[in-house]
């Protein structure tokens, strides 16, 4: 029986326009793909995509909420393999290779040219269940024109993919008013020219003001440079410069403004290289550029996939064993989500259950935290997609600035160790595409397919998680918010050393960030290259942050003066998930770098927290507290350590970054300390905004919220008031006001604070637990190799519950790791995961 509603409805419908995206990939609510038998169903109303599998019936279950009836389903068929981009076969017996050991980077062809699609309508109106098929409706014009519009349209992954690239890479006021001191300056040919301060003759910088040439900074992959060129901006004042190597004909070439310290584009780069006697169409590109220098060094990362015995290390696959693809980049968001889906309060959470999918108010999947969150968890821990690749490559998708799609073809050899011993093939793992577009919109680097920090990430995410529960009340309650078992309390006991009375103040944290001191050794016979340090007790690192600290120039309430003060900061609660922050960066070449301090872990893998060091909660008996408010005579200016202040200025930060940086870090002689603090707060909006006197009507009026600040948190659905004293209670932060008021749930807000040094709220509102003696063991830990947390590679190492044997998940390959590479990696980790028990 033919369907009698699809005519009237197609007339309703239009194609997609350009900006709107449509999920035809795959479900937006599962991973269940247009590769698949079943295919996937595109919604002809709002181009959602929806699996038509029985158990989870995303398709149908979107059509009996949104009332759309019609739906195209997409099945994809690959065509006809062509030769790998290795050059080599598959074996006989047609599993892959397993030695990686070649790269190729190649532009991808059309879709088209590698699928054939098969493509039928579906009338939910005639069947909710299941849909009826319309075979008559490939005849109805109106209809092949909405079936065009949505198989020619951008998908959804490919649309997220250049947006996270469009403007990558802009003119700035420099390259646009670039003026030259052309004074018949004629650079050598390539080959022959060399930096005018060293004998280096690649990695040159050209200065397109003037003409000079200088060696850049070391760079990845190791290339070399001693940073004259940057010495020669800092001397003369010209900012934008041209790397000599990367010129090709048609005018591209990496430009970088060092008074930006950012890459840029310069528009006019053709007539300004030509000022110094260089024809552009007679160069060819000799050097990589950052951009192929950065993809290169992030796939060239070997995590030990390979055991002691040199044999490949065993694929696992099963439940909680699903990798994630690497989207280009993205291997900081696959390392922290498969840390947080090994614990009990994500599975429990988000693990495998449709009723959110029946009853989500949010109209479209894809901008929905939970949906995407229970996607992630179903992908991750339920097994279906825990299978081997059908062919033999890896592949990485990368979106360069020009737009133009490349994917990175990682090929496998097909020489074996041993005639008998069988090929290593891994997974193929799950795109979590549509959470990295959702969890990223809207934020100026997580939106980016760059690489990012694993740790700033993560602290990203759980704040993503705790504004998206608001809309949840059940997530505010107990068990049910997954982010709670992170949350614990600090704190801080202020004593003027003068009047000797205190001030207390607690701070919720989710990470507990822990310095590094570098005691660098002498260098190896063997590696005279590689710096050596000397090993560090993550105990050592942790106790570091109770050590009393003195304050010089305190503007003290009580005195009315500035005094000396000591500053002590203990536990006031721990969290049942104790995440550890190992902060290892020095600055080299002027490049914030980490540095490979070995970290020791105790006995047994386990911390073990005693009550002396939980703070006892508060004033205590014979404690006299300062008076509320500030100095009502402090010093006119704030007085600051001049040595450290010298210092940081030399590394180049502006003067009111450092001296916010040392007040922020105890105004101390330790520049390394506000060094770290100035990396963390490099993005901060209020940076670069003057400091408000000590005392006075200015720093009254820092405690008032702004209107914006208290809008932006009515807006998430709390009320002025809660927003207002969330706000005065954690200092004007706002992302600290969003964790106070999802830990004060119950507070009307109407009783506002006075001040915002010290709290209000008692111990048993406080996040974790008072409970001693807590004994923690390691449950997983996050690597990462590369000279920058923002670029290199991640990975992520978990302790199984069951066996306790370690897995590694490396992107999409999830392997059983070896004991020796886990015990050496434990030391350089980045991220340490401890579970109470």
């Amino acid at each position: 029986m033919s369907c009698v509603h699809y005519g009237t409805l197609l007339t309703r419908l239009e194609p997609p326009r350009l900006s709107q995206s449509v999920h035809r990939e795959e479900c937006t609510q599962c991973f269940d793909n247009q590769n698949l038998e079943q295919g996937i169903d595109v919604c002809l109303s709002c181009f959602n995509g929806g699996c038509v599998n029985a158990e989870r019936h995303h398709a149908s279950t979107h059509a009996a909420k949104s009332g759309h009836k019609l739906s195209l389903n997409i099945r994809r068929i690959a065509k006809e393999k062509a030769p790998s981009p290795s050059g080599r076969e598959r074996d006989e017996d047609g599993e892959p290779p397993a030695k990686m050991t070649k790269l190729a980077i190649a532009e991808e062809p059309k879709e088209e040219e590698k699928y054939d699609f098969v493509t039928r309508l579906r009338c939910w109106t005639c069947d909710s269940t299941e849909g009826k098929i319309i075979e008559e409706a490939e005849a109805n014009p109106k209809y092949q024109s909405l079936k065009t519009g949505v198989l020619q349209s951008l998908s959804s992954a490919r649309q997220s993919e250049v947006k996270a690239w469009e403007e990558e890479i802009t003119p700035c006021e420099h390259t646009l008013m670039l003026e030259q001191l052309v004074d018949g300056t004629h650079i050598a040919p390539s080959g022959l020219a060399h930096c005018n301060s060293c004998d280096l003759t690649s990695n040159l910088w050209l200065c397109l003001t003037c003409g000079s040439l200088g060696c850049g900074r070391q760079q990845f992959g190791g290339v070399s440079g001693n940073g004259h060129g940057l010495s020669h901006f800092e001397q003369s004042g010209h900012p934008v410069s041209v790397k000599l190597g990367t010129i090709t004909p048609e005018g591209g070439a990496d430009v970088y403004c060092y008074a930006c310290n950012d890459a840029k584009e310069d528009p006019d780069l053709k007539r300004h290289l030509a000022s110094f006697g260089i024809n552009v169409q007679s160069l060819s590109k000799t050097e990589k550029s950052m951009t192929e220098l950065q993809i290169e060094q992030n796939l060239n990362y070997d995590f030990s996939l390979t055991g002691d015995d040199g044999k490949a290390l065993q694929p696992l696959f099963g439940p909680n064993l699903t990798g994630l693809s690497n989207l280009g980049n993205s291997c900081y968001m696959a390392s922290v989500l498969q840390t947080l889906f090994a614990l009990p309060s994500f599975q429990n959470r988000y693990g495998p259950d449709q009723t959110h999918a029946e009853t989500c108010t949010v109209p479209l999947p894809a901008d929905c935290v939970e949906c995407q969150l229970r996607k992630v968890g179903d992908g991750l821990l339920s097994g279906r997609y825990s299978h081997p690749r059908k062919d033999g490559t890896s592949h990485i998708d990368f979106f360069m600035p020009s737009k133009r799609k490349l994917t990175v073809h990682v090929a496998a050899s097909q020489e074996k160790d041993k005639e008998d011993e069988p090929s290593v093939v891994f997974g193929e793992g799950v795109k979590p595409m549509t959470f990295k577009a959702l969890v990223g919109k809207g934020h100026a680097e997580f939106s980016t397919m760059r690489q990012q920090d694993a740790e700033e990430f993560f602290g990203h995410l759980l704040e993503t998680i705790r504004r998206d529960g608001v809309k949840f009340t059940d997530r505010l309650a107990g068990d049910k918010d997954a982010t709670k078992v992170f949350s614990y309390a600090t704190e801080q006991r202020l004593q003027c050393q003068q009047c000797h009375g205190v001030r207390y103040r607690t701070d919720t944290m989710d990470v507990v960030s822990v310095s590094v001191p570098a005691t660098e050794l002498p260098k190896s016979a063997d590696e005279p290259e590689k710096r050596r340090y000397a090993d560090v007790a993550l105990t050592a690192c942790i106790e570091g942050l109770q050590v009393p600290e003195v304050l010089d120039g305190y503007s003290c309430p009580g005195c009315k003066m500035g005094v000396a003060a000591v500053k002590q900061t203990k536990f006031a609660t721990l969290p049942e998930v104790f995440v550890v922050h190992a902060k290892k960066f020095q600055l080299v070449n002027w490049v914030p770098t980490k540095l490979d301090i070995p970290i020791i872990l105790p006995e047994n893998d386990q911390l073990v927290f005693t009550e002396a060091q939980i703070a006892k909660g508060g004033l205590q008996p014979g404690e006299v507290a300062l008076p509320e408010g500030d100095a009502a005579q402090g010093p006119a200016q704030h007085q600051f350590n001049e040595s450290a202040l010298e210092a940081l200025q030399a590394m180049g930060f502006p003067l009111v970054r450092c001296q916010k940086a040392l007040l922020a870090t105890g105004n101390g002689s330790d520049a390394e300390a506000a060094m770290e603090w100035l990396f963390g707060h490099m993005e901060d909006p209020d940076i670069d905004d003057p400091i408000p006197p000590p005392g006075g009507a200015g720093a009254s009026s820092a405690n008032e919220p702004s209107a914006d600040q208290i809008a932006m948190l009515a807006d998430m659905g709390f009320t002025s008031a809660q927003a207002k004293k969330a706000l005065q209670e954690t200092g004007g932060n706002a992302e600290r006001a969003v964790e106070w008021l999802f830990n004060h749930p119950d507070d009307t807000g109407d009783e506002a604070p006075t001040t915002t040094t010290s709290s209000s709220s008692s111990s048993d509102t406080l996040p974790g637990s008072k409970s001693t003696p807590a004994r923690y063991q390691l449950k997983g830990f996050i690597s990462h190799k590369g000279p920058s947390v923002h670029s290199g590679h991640y990975v992520a190492h978990i302790r199984q519950r069951e066996s306790g044997e370690w897995v590694l998940f490396n992107d999409e390959k999830v392997v059983r790791a070896d004991v020796e590479s886990v015990r050496e990696l434990k030391k350089f980790a980045y991220l340490y995961f401890f579970e109470r028990v």
